[in-house]
């Protein structure tokens, strides 16, 4: 049997999703079919939110609704370090274990030869930018996932930066090499975080 086209195209969209397959979808479609107008109406408001509300801060890289981003506009936060990730969920993960309290930069991918990303195509340049005008920045830490390309991006940015002698310091490998850093508990990122290690 064939579904109506509004819950055909509806568990279309849900498979678009990471991991969901067609029954999740299907189930996924059929659940939002039984839930209530208002509901649907904040769901789909929630999503048109997300691609109109949020940008990336102008400073840091980092997914935000306001610009500067609320961590880049804090004075409170130690100025002296920038820790640099890969993606804006990576920040949230380190956040989440309330023992970092400086700066962060998000590079938006790593360089990967084989997909054709290089230097050009993550934001490195308003890194160094942004470390040529903050002079108070003595500490770059570098907490690209464990795999082969996040190990050659922070290679490649330890000798851009290193030159300019300031510390440049990568995640300590509390982190299961293969791993995402937004799936480590805290303990492990806190671990990560205390022994790090100069490059």
């Amino acid at each position: 049997m064939q579904y109506p086209e509004p819950i055909a195209k509806l568990i279309d969209s849900y498979m678009k999703l990471p991991g969901i397959g067609e029954k999740t979808a299907t189930r996924l479609a059929f659940f939002t079919l039984d839930m209530p107008q208002d509901e649907v109406d904040e769901f789909a408001s929630d999503l048109h939110d997300v691609k109109t509300k949020l940008h990336f801060c102008s400073i840091c890289g980092n997914i935000t609704d306001q610009d500067p981003c609320v961590i880049c506009s804090d004075p409170s936060r130690d100025q002296t370090r920038i820790l640099v990730v890969e993606q804006p969920k990576d920040i949230m993960a380190l956040e989440r274990m309330n023992e970092y309290h400086g700066l962060y930069h998000v590079l938006h991918g790593v360089l990967s030869p084989t997909t054709g990303k290089g230097p050009e195509d993550i934001n490195i340049k308003s890194l160094l930018k942004r470390l040529q005008q903050h002079t108070e920045v003595q500490e770059v830490i570098i907490a690209t996932n464990a795999t082969p390309e996040g190990e050659s991006t922070a290679m490649y940015l330890a000798r851009l930066i290193k030159p300019a002698g300031i510390k440049v310091t990568r995640l300590a490998y509390g982190l299961a090499v293969g791993s995402d850093i937004e799936y480590a508990d805290s303990m492990t990122l806190i671990k990560a975080v205390e022994g790090r290690q100069e490059m």
